[in-house]
Order: C-alpha cells, then structure tokens, then sequence
C-alpha cells in the first residue's frame, strides 16, 4: 500500500516506520501537529524528525505552521482531559486523511498510535470515520508492541526525546503533580 504516516515527532516514528516497511508498504510522513507548545518544543521536534529522515532516507513533508493559538482557541472549551485530546487527535487526523486522499494514497495512519499515553480505541474510531468520509483506509496497528525497540533506535540514533505529548497541558501533567490525571 502506499501510505501516509501522520507523524508528531522522530522517535515516535522509529517503530512504526520500521513496521510498515517490514509489511511491505511505501511510507511517506508527514509532520502535522498545531498542538505542540511552546515554540522551541515544536522545533526541536522538527530538528529531531528531519535527522531522523536522513538517516533513514524517509521522505517526509513538514508543516511548520506554528498553529498553537488555533489550538488553544479550540481547546479552552474542553476542560477534560479526554476531550482535549478527542480534540487534538481530530485537529491532526482529519487534515491528515484530507490530505491522503487528495494526493491518491491507499491509506493513511499516525505514529499517535505507538504511544501507550494515547487513547487507542478513540484514535482507531476517529481514524475509521475519517477513512468513511474521505473514501480511503486507515491502517490500524498497535504499534505499542515496539515501544521499548523504538525508544532504544531513537537513543542510537541520538534524536532528541521529548518528555510530554506536546501540548500545553500534557506539559503541566508531566511536571505538575497536583494536576497528574488519575489512570
């Protein structure tokens, strides 16, 4: 299949890539994600996916509109955290599948999916009425299988990690203790 792999950043990437390949797919990424603050953040996060890129000869699209005030216009409205999230995944899903069905891919996916902090059951929801809408797949996979085997690429590989999801307030869970969701 030829497909479009929504990314959020490089080491994110390293496994499921590594997976699509594997299975036989022709992958191009695509870097898409106005949530992620502050500024530097994002761009470290871009830094970090085009190192990844050249080293494994991945060709990669990078938007790199800086969309937080969109987000945060959005997201004020969401006081919950899963509708914060519901949002956000929506904000990167729905332009991403947009985007795959206007340039003639098969399918399209996101790296979302290899993290165990991501809500996989909305995210495979939302990816399948989105493929409804637009005519085309969405590859599901639980790329969490890979999750230690892409940590230990990205730290060979010497990308930078980032230690929070990218938004603002997952920035105040990771550091904030009195606002750390219950699980």
């Amino acid at each position: 299949m030829n497909l479009l792999l929504h990314i959020c950043c490089g080491p994110c990437a390293a496994y499921p890539l590594h997976f699509l390949q594997q299975q036989g797919h022709e992958v191009r990424g695509w870097f898409y994600n106005p949530n992620i603050h502050p500024y530097k953040e994002f761009m470290r996060r871009i830094e970090a996916l085009e190192a990844f890129a050249r080293q494994k000869n991945f060709s990669v699209e990078i938007d790199r509109a800086y969309g937080l005030r969109d987000f945060l216009r959005r997201a004020v409205f969401h006081e919950e955290r899963n509708e914060r999230c519901a949002l956000c995944y929506g904000m990167r899903l729905l332009p991403t599948a947009q985007k795959a069905a206007e340039e003639g891919f098969d399918a399209f996916t996101s790296t979302l999916l290899y993290s165990k902090y991501q809500n996989h059951a909305l995210l495979k929801s939302m990816g399948e009425s989105l493929a409804a809408q637009f005519g085309i797949q969405f590859l599901y996979h639980d790329f969490r299988e890979g999750w230690q085997q892409g940590i230990d690429e990205s730290v060979a590989m010497n990308l930078y990690r980032q230690p929070y999801c990218g938004c603002i307030y997952s920035e105040q869970e990771r550091y904030d203790k009195s606002c750390r969701p219950r699980r």
